[in-house]
């Protein structure tokens, strides 16, 4: 695989950091996960960074050089990445009560065999940006999405709306998850996968995001990207995370049927974790503590993680 990759993140205004962002590569597959620790709520950079670990030691389990099915792996390391939230939040007495538990968003995606494989919950958003215009992006878990997705308000008005900062999905809180079903999209030369958080996206218009990637170095633009929604957010500014690769492979045969994900709701088709009853919601306290170990086991193998 030919690719550029440009990651940073930044602290903004807030007192401390609750974004997280890694990736891990093999041969013939890249991972990349963004997670945004929700303010709001005690230690959320605790329930981003059990997130991280959880889904890069399933890559690193699993990538044998490439993840057998895409679509099953998202979905169940997403829904272990909540269990274990769950788990060391009760273990370790993380919250008084659980409408303060600690919770976090999640966006992943998973590059093999010339396609990006994604899922998500809450509004860490990922954009496949291809000659100056957006193919798909994710649909925010938001009742301003919901908003937007009826014609409500306009999109432009999101960054102001009073109820701008409410998710209505996350992980690590007292109900499951609907993980989104896994889109793809077949990648085109200098395509541009963009994962990144709220605080990033957020302050910037459509506009400003496309023309600031418009004729430039991937890593000059989101600098600049960067410096611009700091400056837009001013003292309210978030923590800013970005990750993001440019495609230089040349693009897969076409499949008879288009792969590429329109920008449409899917929530009918969301898939709820507490009705699919996965194996990791009903694991023992021992079975957690087998995978907690597992987990740190995996990230401990170096070949293949940055």
């Amino acid at each position: 695989m030919k690719y550029t990759i440009f990651q940073d993140t930044r602290i903004g205004k807030r007192p401390y950091q609750q974004d997280r962002i890694a990736h891990w590569h093999t041969k013939e597959a890249l991972f990349l996960v963004v997670a945004d620790g929700m303010g709001g709520h005690a230690h959320g950079d605790v329930a981003a960074q059990i997130a991280v670990d959880c889904l890069g030691s399933a890559f690193q389990n699993e990538a044998k050089p490439k993840v057998a099915d895409p679509d099953n792996f998202l979905f169940r390391t997403i829904g272990r990445a909540h269990a274990m939230i769950l788990h060391r939040t009760q273990k370790q007495g993380l919250a008084q009560d659980v409408s303060n538990s600690p919770r976090t968003t999640i966006v992943a995606c998973l590059v093999q065999d010339g396609y990006a494989f994604w899922s998500f919950v809450g509004d860490s958003r990922l954009y496949v940006l291809r000659e100056g215009r957006i193919v798909t992006r994710t649909r925010d878990h938001t009742p301003v999405q919901m908003l937007i997705d009826a014609g409500r308000i306009r999109e432009e008005a999101a960054a102001t709306h009073p109820d701008r900062n409410k998710l209505l999905q996350c992980l690590g809180g007292p109900r499951p998850p609907r993980v989104e079903p896994t889109a793809h999209a077949r990648l085109a030369p200098k395509d541009i996968v963009l994962l990144c958080s709220d605080g990033f996206w957020g302050p910037l218009t459509q506009r400003q995001l496309l023309t600031g990637l418009m004729g430039k170095e991937m890593k000059l633009a989101f600098l600049e990207l960067i410096g611009l929604s700091e400056s837009r957010a001013g003292p309210r500014c978030d923590n800013i995370s970005v990750l993001a690769i440019e495609w230089h492979d040349k693009a897969v045969p076409a499949p008879e049927e288009p792969l590429t994900v329109p920008m449409e709701d899917s929530r009918a088709d969301m898939r709820d974790l507490a009705a699919t009853d996965p194996d990791f919601l009903r694991m023992s306290d021992a079975d957690m503590e087998r995978q907690i170990s597992e987990i740190k086991k995996a990230l401990t193998k170096e070949p293949g993680k940055k």
